[in-house]
């Protein structure tokens, strides 16, 4: 044995003492190399347990940590969608009155205009994204077609008419284009 070993040896003897699982050196039989030495292995043995369960555990907390984070973050997504998507009437409406006749009322249509343009400014910067639709190939996963038509005038599956538009926030579909889609007439 070692330097170390015996040094080793001394302190588990010490601890084993300590603890009350080896008599105080004087009252009673010393125990053997061998018994130190397993109780070492052993102790040594659930050390390295214990560790790994700490390293264990230490994981699943920044696990939970980056979990919560995410689903903070997506509450908080959530929310700001649920507000864009509550404002969408209002500039659905104003855009409405803005595509009526121009020529009656110039300065309430002036206002409105500027209403509709801060509105839609405010919510393009919060995330909202228009979704082009108008001359674009019908895409179910962003149009939904409230019409069709047949045409030879335009190609097949193509949007012809935007009744209500769509929109995304920060990539995600808020609601889809309701459009009015140009199909091939049947051959009969």
């Amino acid at each position: 044995m070692g330097e170390q070993d015996n040094e080793q040896v001394d302190q588990t003897l010490e601890r084993l003492t300590e603890v009350g699982e080896l008599p105080a050196p004087g009252q009673g039989q010393a125990p053997s190399v061998e018994a130190v030495q397993a109780e070492c292995e052993r102790l040594t043995g659930q050390n390295a347990e214990l560790a790994d369960q700490l390293l264990r555990r230490r994981a699943d907390l920044e696990n939970l940590r980056k979990r919560v984070e995410r689903e903070r973050q997506e509450v908080h997504v959530r929310a700001a969608m649920d507000a864009a998507a509550s404002a969408l009437p209002v500039l659905d409406g104003l855009e409405r009155a803005l595509a009526g006749d121009q020529s009656a009322a110039s300065e309430f249509h002036a206002g409105v205009e500027l209403i509709a343009r801060q509105l839609r400014e405010t919510l393009i910067k919060s995330g909202l994204e228009p979704i082009e639709a108008l001359g674009r190939k019908f895409d179910p996963h962003i149009h939904e077609a409230v019409e069709r038509v047949e045409t030879t005038e335009h190609e097949d599956q193509t949007v012809v008419e935007e009744w209500q538009r769509g929109y995304r926030f920060r990539g995600r579909l808020l609601r889809p284009a309701m459009v009015k889609v140009a199909v091939r007439p049947e051959s009969r």
